[in-house]
Order: structure tokens, then C-alpha cells, then sequence
């Protein structure tokens, strides 16, 4: 059984949100340590295709993913950023 088309629905948001936020890094570590505490944060979403979850979804609900999304990459910056500092 193939899983290629399987995939956890925010991961996609989280990385478009690092990316509007951080932009270019030269550090693809921290963003993937970022993305990784970003996403434990969260439920799991898990669906085949983006749209599954597009056409059944509220607008009450997306606007609680962002900002739930929001929250969690928030945090992940600076708990990664604090604990980089102290592991120097």
C-alpha cells in the first residue's frame, strides 16, 4: 500500500508561515528545528489532498488554524532561537 499522497494538512501552512516571516535563511537547520516544534504543537490534520480539507472547513475554523498556526510558530522561533543561545 503506497502513503505518497498522505500528509499531515498543516505542514504546508506552518512552512508558508516561516517563509513569510524569516523569508531566505542560510540556516535550514533552525527553520526545520522551528518547523518541527511548530508542529508538535498542533493537532495532526492528516489528509490525501489540501482540498479535503479547504471544502470542509468554516470560516470560523480557518481563522482558528491561523491563528493557532500563528501561536505555534511564534513560540518555535523563540524556543529554538533561546535554547541555540544557551547550547553554545
Amino acid at each position: 500500500m503506497a502513503f505518497e499522497n498522505i500528509h499531515n494538512y498543516y505542514e504546508q501552512l506552518v512552512l508558508r508561515r516561516l517563509q513569510e516571516i524569516i523569508g531566505v535563511s542560510d540556516d535550514p537547520d533552525f527553520i526545520e528545528d522551528v518547523a518541527c516544534v511548530a508542529l508538535n504543537q498542533l493537532p495532526a490534520r492528516y489528509v490525501r489532498h489540501n482540498v479535503d480539507m479547504v471544502y470542509y472547513l468554516t470560516a470560523t475554523e480557518r481563522e482558528t488554524m491561523q491563528q493557532q498556526i500563528e501561536k505555534a510558530v511564534t513560540h518555535a522561533i523563540e524556543y529554538v532561537a533561546a535554547h541555540r543561545k544557551t547550547a553554545s
